[in-house]
């Protein structure tokens, strides 16, 4: 039988020849999965707690995929964004800390009505519905992305309030919104190629990059957002961290007012939001 320190050890092990990052925790967070407790949980059980023969197997499959690379949240099929667990599969972006900054600032002031694009796993539209009574549409070009955020507003109790379409950005989009979000692909073609094996084999390039120099997404959505927009309603990005004066030229180009860029907890550079007069 397999202990959990023995599985510790070499789980610790496999995933350091990987080249993991994070090895420790990484591990700590999949024995937890294959164990079904969370990260509290798992501290509380002893270095002699055996694994069953089925666990034991659960975590050497799940180690081996994340050996390979493959992103945590697509082993475990789940990723917590502003205290919600969201399913994550490899059709969307693995939703991230530094999105939260987008969340903090649209929360700032009331809405009844939004509109996110590019929604993913939906983690931007179902978070700001359950911090309010808000309705709201998210739209995505991928099927399979609406699908899981599909799932992830039934499973969070929000599909009476979330509607989700098929749609190329705004072609498909109708009525007015308080407030539009997305965060869309913005990593520049060019720049792929650094990105981490994590990212760049495993989570789909439709929601990574546009191609060119990564900026077309929020040229369409300035020139768009504002017939979308009730008088004096707000929009807000998230931004790569080198890109903020660009964009926020877009929409002052397109006669956005208010226009300010927020920095994410590491003080990067990461949303910018603007108003329509």
């Amino acid at each position: 039988m397999t202990t959990l320190l023995a599985a510790k050890r070499a789980g610790l092990a496999q995933l350091a020849q990987a080249g993991i990052a994070e090895p420790a925790q990484d591990v700590a967070i999949l024995l937890a999965h294959v164990l079904g407790v969370d990260r509290g949980g798992l501290a509380l059980l002893g270095p002699q707690t055996e694994l069953t023969p089925a666990q034991a197997v659960a975590l050497d499959a799940a180690l081996t995929k994340r050996a390979a690379r493959q992103p945590i949240a697509q082993i475990t099929g789940q990723r917590l964004f502003w205290g919600r667990s969201f399913a994550v599969t490899r059709d969307v972006l693995d939703p991230r800390p530094e999105t939260e900054t987008l969340i903090a600032a649209a929360l700032q002031q009331p809405f009844a009505r939004l509109l996110d694009l590019g929604t993913g796993t939906g983690c931007i539209l179902l978070t700001l519905l359950a911090e309010t009574t808000a309705t709201g549409v998210g739209v995505d070009l991928s099927p399979q992305a609406l699908t899981v955020a599909q799932g992830n507003a039934q499973r969070l109790g929000l599909a009476a309030r979330a509607a989700f379409q098929h749609s190329d950005w705004f072609a498909q989009v109708a009525g007015q919104f308080d407030i539009i979000t997305s965060n869309p692909p913005y990593i520049a073609a060019d720049e792929m190629p650094s990105l981490s094996p994590d990212v760049r084999e495993w989570e789909p390039h439709l929601a990574l990059t546009p191609g060119g120099d990564g900026l077309d997404p929020y040229r369409i959505i300035a020139r768009d957002a504002g017939r979308f927009l009730r008088p004096g309603g707000r929009v807000m990005v998230e931004i790569g961290p080198t890109q903020a004066a660009r964009v926020a030229g877009f929409f002052a180009a397109q006669g956005f007012t208010g226009i300010t860029v927020l920095q994410d907890l590491d003080g990067r550079d990461r949303v910018v939001a603007a108003q329509k007069p």
